[in-house]
C-alpha cells in the first residue's frame, strides 16, 4: 500500500506540473523505479500514465490555443503523433546509452533559450530590420524532431517546445503553454499506442493504475490553476522547472 500511495502522489504531481510548466516525467519515472521497475518499464509506464493527465489538461486549455506563427494546428499534431509513435518505437529497439549522454546538454540549451529567447529574438529582428519568423516548414521539421525525442524520452519536451517557438517565433512562453499541452498531449497518444501493444507495462498494472488517476487528478488541478496564474508567475515556474531540471540531470549523468 505505500508503494501505491507513492506511486499515486508522483501522479498528481507530474500531471500538475505537466500542465502548469513541464517535468512531469522527471517525478513520474523515478518513484515507478523505486517501486522496483526498470528504468525502460518505468519510462514506458510513466508515459502511458501521464496521457490521461495530458488530455484532461489539454481539455481544460481548448479556449486558449494561439497558433503557433503560422503553422496550422492540425498540421503541428499531425507532426506530433507521427515523430511520437518514431521515438517510442525506437525505445523499445535501440540502446538509450549515446541519448543518455546527450539529454543534459539538450535541457541546458532549452534552458539558456528559454532564459534569453525573447531577448535574443528582439536582437536579431532589430540586426535584420524585420521580425524574425520561422517558416511554416522549419517549425514543422523542429517540432518532429521534439517529437521523437519525446517518444523516446518524454522528459522537458514541452520546455524545448517552448524553447524553439520562443526563439524562433518570439511567442511568448505563457501564452503558448495551452499549445504545449495539446501537443504534449499528441505525442503521449501516439507512443502510448505503440506502448500498449510492444511493451511489458501491463506487467505492472496495479502501479499503472495508481500513477495514471494521480495524473488524471493532477493535470486537470494544475491546469484550472495555470489559466489563473499572472503570465509574469508562469514564466518564472516554467523558467524555475527548466533550471532544476538540468541542474538534476547533470548531477545525476
Amino acid at each position: 500500500m505505500s508503494s501505491l500511495l507513492l506511486v499515486l502522489v508522483a501522479g498528481v504531481a507530474a500531471g500538475a506540473l505537466n500542465a502548469v510548466g513541464g517535468g512531469g516525467t522527471f517525478v513520474a519515472l523515478p518513484a515507478l523505479v523505486a517501486v522496483g521497475l526498470s528504468p525502460v518499464t518505468a519510462n514506458v509506464s510513466s508515459t502511458i500514465a501521464l496521457v490521461p493527465g495530458a488530455v484532461a489538461s489539454a481539455w481544460v486549455y481548448r479556449r486558449d490555443l494561439t497558433p503557433v506563427g503560422t503553422t496550422p494546428t492540425w498540421a503541428l499534431t499531425a507532426i506530433s503523433v507521427v515523430g511520437g509513435g518514431i521515438g517510442a518505437a525506437a525505445l523499445l529497439t535501440l540502446p538509450a546509452s549515446s541519448f543518455d549522454v546527450a539529454v543534459p546538454w539538450l535541457l541546458a540549451f532549452a534552458t539558456v533559450i528559454l532564459a534569453l529567447g525573447r531577448h535574443v529574438s528582439r536582437a536579431v529582428s532589430t540586426a535584420l530590420g524585420r521580425p524574425l519568423g520561422m517558416s511554416s516548414t522549419a517549425v514543422l521539421l523542429g517540432q518532429f524532431v521534439l517529437a521523437a525525442y519525446g517518444g523516446y524520452f518524454g522528459g522537458a519536451v514541452g520546455i524545448m517546445m517552448l524553447a524553439l517557438w520562443n526563439i524562433g517565433l518570439g511567442l511568448d512562453t505563457a501564452a503558448s503553454n495551452p499549445m504545449r499541452v495539446t501537443q504534449l498531449a499528441a505525442i503521449y497518444l501516439s507512443a502510448t499506442a505503440l506502448f500498449l501493444v510492444a511493451s511489458d507495462a501491463l506487467s505492472a498494472a496495479h502501479f499503472l493504475a495508481a500513477m495514471l488517476t494521480g495524473a488524471v487528478a493532477g493535470g486537470f488541478t494544475g491546469a484550472h490553476v495555470a489559466r489563473r496564474l499572472p503570465a509574469w508567475l508562469l514564466r518564472s515556474i516554467i523558467l524555475t522547472t527548466a533550471v532544476s531540471m538540468t541542474v538534476l540531470y547533470f548531477l545525476g549523468s
